[in-house]
C-alpha cells in the first residue's frame, strides 16, 4: 500500500458515517480526515465485538482471516484485496479496509455485471456459464462470470485462500479499472472448503505469470511472511495454505469442485 495510505489507515481517526445493513456482521462504512486539504480516506470497519461466531470457523476471528488474506493477496503482488489492517477503533479493535468506489454504469447500460445471470440461449461472448438453475418463477437462468484475466487471477488467489465465500456481490469492478475481491472472513480453514461463482475455468492451466508468484509466496510462507501470519493464524492454517501452494505449483491446473456444496447461498 502506498506509504501515506497506508499511515492514515493504521493510525487515522475512524469517524463512522454509516452502517453496511445487508452484511451479516456489524459492516461500518468509515472516514478517515487528515486536513481540509486533503480527501478524506474512506474505509470499512469491521469491529470484532460485532461478528457472529461460526461454528466451523472456530479459530480465530473474521477479522485475523481477513487481514491474513490480505498479507497473502499483498504477497503475491496481485493486489486483488484492498488495503486491510487490524487496529482499534470506535467499538474496539477489528478489521479496517481501504473502500473501493465500484464503477459508475448509465442505467441504461444493458451489458452483464461480471457475474451476473442471464438466458441459457443468450450467453453473451467473452462469459463463461457455470451453472444453470430456475428463477422464483421457473424460468430457466444461466449464472455466468466473464472471461476476465483479473477474474482468473481472483479465482486462483481463492484456491490459495480455500475461500468459502466467494460470491458475486463479493467482486467489485472499480473505478480505478482494477477488480477487487472482498470479505474473506471465511478463508483459510485447514479442510477444504471452497466455494465460488468463479469455476468457469476448471481443469485450464494457471498461467506461469502466475506459477512464478505463487512460487515466490511458498518461499515467503517459509520465512517472515508465515511469521506475520502467526500473528492472525494458527500454525495448522499456515501448514494448510503452504500446502496448497505447493499442491497449486506441482498441479498448475484450476481444481473442480469436490464438496456437495461448491457455490456459496446466495450467490451474490
Amino acid at each position: 500500500m502506498a506509504a501515506e495510505t497506508g499511515t492514515r489507515l493504521r493510525e487515522g481517526e475512524l469517524t463512522v458515517i454509516g452502517r453496511i445493513t445487508t452484511a451479516s456482521n456489524v459492516t461500518l462504512v468509515c472516514e478517515i480526515a487528515q486536513d481540509a486539504e486533503v480527501e478524506p480516506l474512506r474505509v470499512v470497519y469491521k469491529p470484532i465485538r460485532g461478528e457472529r461466531p461460526l461454528w466451523d470457523f472456530p479459530d480465530g476471528t473474521l477479522a485475523d482471516r481477513e487481514v491474513a488474506s490480505y498479507l497473502v493477496s499483498h504477497a503475491l503482488g496481485w493486489e486483488v484485496i484492498p488495503e486491510t489492517v487490524l487496529r482499534e477503533g470506535p467499538y474496539g479493535s477489528g478489521m479496517v479496509q481501504r473502500w473501493i468506489d465500484s464503477v459508475d454504469r448509465p442505467d441504461d447500460l444493458e451489458r452483464l455485471d461480471l457475474v451476473d445471470l442471464c438466458r441459457p440461449d443468450a450467453v453473451p461472448d467473452g462469459f463463461r456459464e457455470v451453472l444453470r438453475a430456475l428463477d422464483p418463477e421457473g424460468e430457466e437462468v444461466a449464472l455466468v462470470h466473464a472471461d476476465d484475466p483479473r477474474l482468473r487471477r481472483m479465482a486462483v488467489l481463492d484456491v490459495l485462500l480455500n475461500n468459502a465465500d466467494r460470491k458475486g456481490g463479493h467482486i467489485l469492478e472499480a473505478a480505478d479499472g482494477g477488480v477487487y475481491g472482498v470479505d474473506h472472513g471465511i478463508c483459510l480453514h485447514t479442510e477444504p472448503k471452497l466455494r465460488t461463482v468463479l469455476w468457469g475455468w476448471v481443469d485450464e492451466r494457471i498461467e506461469d505469470t502466475l506459477l512464478a508468484d505463487i512460487t515466490t509466496l511458498g518461499k515467503e510462507l517459509r520465512a517472515d511472511l508465515g511469521d506475520t501470519m502467526a500473528a492472525h493464524l494458527t500454525d495448522a492454517e499456515i501448514e494448510a495454505l503452504a500446502a496448497r501452494t505447493q499442491r497449486l505449483s506441482d498441479d498448475p491446473v484450476l481444481p473442480a469442485p469436490n464438496t456437495m456444496r461448491p457455490i456459496p447461498w446466495p450467490a451474490f
